[in-house]
């Protein structure tokens, strides 16, 4: 007790103890201690993907990170769950400053919670705090009854999570607000419902903070457009509480509301996130927060076209593979098609690109063309490990190269022993017989294969549930089956890429810039994360008006066709119409020629400029100068490190 008292005494009088949430980590500038001394605002992001990759959210903090440290400097940090097997590659433990460990310390010894203070290893190496759930979950009970008296039953595992952590923040926030000067502003921003209770509780408490909350997307508007219904055809008439019950989420979305009604300021990442969140939530958006990227801007163009092709070499190597023994096509003239993201096989509009290549794998026989399309589709399914087809191909190929790259060593060392004797060598001395021999064998495996009928397979992995995936049946619908005589070509990878893959080793950035075309025709998607990457990365795209990448662009870019992005109808179109619209852009793009394949290519990566977090961040400086403006009549004014967004637009 001794001790304790002595370590209180001496956090008394220290001045980081009384005025600042600053702390210190060895080698870093000390010109950051001069905040301490300071009352301006401070600012978290509260959010359930923090040092932890389950969600889209995870993309917009660890990007968003770099701009707002710039912005904040030492005054910001991030709160999310501490999960250990995330932790150990995410998080760098620190010690922290006397002012957050006195934090840390009141809640342990008041609520016995548990909370890490460290580092996300990400750009701009942010402060965070990782909050114990197990530490919290003694409270529940009390805590589910203080939230949702009277309707805490049925019990919903995974909202009890979000319960738990939501309360662990808001005690959180109360301690800090306690610790620290009145007049010191501080803002919580809470991304998602997941992390709603947060700032429901902050409210209930009246701790003196500005919050916002920013919906990603609508839990119910999600839920709808995967059954089916025609979301935005009915909104207006849409009883959102009573469709929640139906669907055995009114808990989730009691807390979406209950955040978005009840925070200072209100966000939506889109216009059309924001229509849809005025009816399913009842509150319109305070401000559009569109989600942005970091750019890696090229000193050359020819830096970016040199990595398609590096990448690209690779997606040929597992394509002849894959394809062993029906490799019949022409690999220069084959181009790379591709769609990504969740297993949303309606939402994510595999349903129309499947369709779509069905009707471009006729117009391409019909024509007689020469063009080969590979089409993927990088959606995680259920599965148990990669078909042995598959193993087997990469396999063959393997071994068939090492079997080339063998021989050639060894006729480069005769060849030199000839020539540096003054002989002049024959051909017999060059190919021995043993090399002729391990060429055939190589040569009648590959006949082999394709004489015993079998086609490659459309997946590459053993799906656990095969008969009931609605993307494989789709694809059996369509009869794209890879057989010898389509022009269209069908690879299904039933998990997110990994350079560490044995059959495809390339992470997604370059697997992306290595295709030529992506294609998300979605007909539920707030943002769209996946055409803005691959907008960045210089790769054309299409996608639909029903994401709020398209009407970002068509708002920005006076003429986004020419620029590689291809924007279909599904708003007002039927879905015949849209996959016409599809096909018809897929149709043109396989009769490019390379050099305008390249034009274009350098036409969309000049976009990326719109992009950049460089640019987009302000909107979210607009929404905490909101907030500030509300809650403490104060403002922070615009950084001038932010560019000028329509000074880069082209809208001439």
């Amino acid at each position: 007790m001794a001790h304790k008292k002595e370590k209180e005494k001496e956090k008394e009088h220290s001045p980081s103890a009384a005025h600042s949430l600053t702390w210190t980590h060895p080698g870093e500038n000390m010109l950051h201690m001069i905040s301490e001394q300071s009352e301006k605002p401070i600012l978290f992001d509260v959010a359930w993907e923090v040092c932890r990759k389950v969600g889209g959210i995870y993309t917009v903090l660890t990007t968003k990170a770099l701009v707002t440290v710039q912005e904040w400097h030492d005054r910001y940090a991030l709160i999310g769950p501490y999960h250990a097997a995330s932790a150990a590659t995410e998080f760098e433990p620190i010690r922290p400053s006397p002012f957050a460990e006195a934090v840390i310390e009141k809640l342990q010894d008041e609520h016995g919670l548990k909370v890490h203070f460290g580092r996300w290893l990400i750009s701009g190496y942010p402060r965070v705090f990782l909050v114990e759930l197990d530490s919290g979950f003694k409270h529940l009970g009390r805590w589910r009854h203080e939230l949702m008296a009277g309707f805490e039953k049925p019990e919903d595992a995974e909202t009890n999570d979000y319960i738990v952590f939501g309360y662990c923040v808001a005690q959180l926030l109360m301690a800090i607000r306690e610790m620290s000067p009145e007049s010191r502003p501080i803002l919580a921003h809470f991304h998602e419902w997941q992390a709603g209770v947060g700032l429901i509780v902050s409210k209930r408490w009246k701790i003196k903070i500005g919050t916002l909350f920013t919906t990603h997307a609508t839990l119910l508007g999600r839920y709808l457009a995967a059954g089916n219904v025609d979301l935005y055809g009915k909104l207006g008439y849409i009883q959102a509480d009573k469709e929640a019950g139906d669907r055995q989420i009114y808990h989730r979305h009691w807390v979406e509301v209950g955040a978005a009604r009840g925070a200072d300021v209100f966000t939506t990442v889109s216009d059309i996130t924001g229509f849809e969140a005025e009816y399913i939530l009842g509150r319109k958006p305070d401000v559009i927060t569109p989600n942005g990227l970091n750019i890696e801007r090229f000193a050359a163009v020819h830096e970016f076209q040199n990595l398609h092709k590096q990448y690209k070499d690779v997606i040929n190597e597992f394509v002849r593979g894959h394809f062993y023994g029906h490799l019949d096509w022409n690999l220069d003239k084959t181009v790379y098609f591709f769609t990504a993201g969740r297993h949303e096989y309606h939402n994510k509009g595999v349903d129309i690109f499947l369709e779509a290549l069905a009707d471009l794998n006729y117009q391409l026989k019909r024509d007689g063309s020469d063009i080969t399309v590979v089409a993927f589709i990088i959606m995680p399914g259920k599965t148990n490990n990669y078909n042995v087809e598959s193993i087997k191909g990469q396999s063959i190929r393997r071994e068939i190269h090492e079997t080339c790259d063998r021989i050639v060593k060894d006729i480069s060392e005769r060849l030199y022993e000839n020539i540096i004797s003054g002989k002049m060598p024959k051909v017999e001395e060059l190919l021995v017989q043993q090399d002729l021999v391990d060429i055939k064998r190589r040569v009648f495996a590959i006949q082999g294969h394709g004489r015993i009928g079998l086609l490659p397979p459309v997946v590459t992995h053993n799906m656990t549930d095969g008969d009931k995936d609605e993307i494989l049946q789709h694809i059996r619908r369509t009869g794209l089956l890879n057989q010898s005589d389509q022009r269209v070509k069908i690879v299904y990878h039933a998990e997110f890429l990994s350079s560490t893959s044995p059959i495809f080793p390339l992470d997604y950035h370059q697997f992306v810039r290595g295709c030529h075309l992506g294609v998300f025709p979605s007909y539920y998607e707030p943002w769209g994360y996946t055409p803005a990457e691959c907008t960045i990365m210089g790769v054309p795209s299409i996608t639909s008006n029903l994401t709020g990448f398209a009407n970002f662009i068509t708002r920005r870019v006076s003429d986004p066709e020419a620029n590689g992005l291809f924007i279909i109808d599904r708003r007002f179109k039927s879905f015949e119409e849209g996959k016409g619209q599809m096909s018809s852009i897929m149709y043109r793009y396989c009769q490019l020629t390379r050099r305008q394949r390249i034009q274009l290519r350098n036409k969309t990566e000049r976009l990326s400029s719109i992009l950049s977090w460089n640019s987009l961040g302000k909107q979210y400086v607009k929404a905490r100068n909101e907030a500030l403006k509300r809650v403490f009549n104060t403002s922070m004014g615009m950084p001038e490190f932010f560019e000028d967004e329509t000074a880069n637009s082209l809208l001439a």
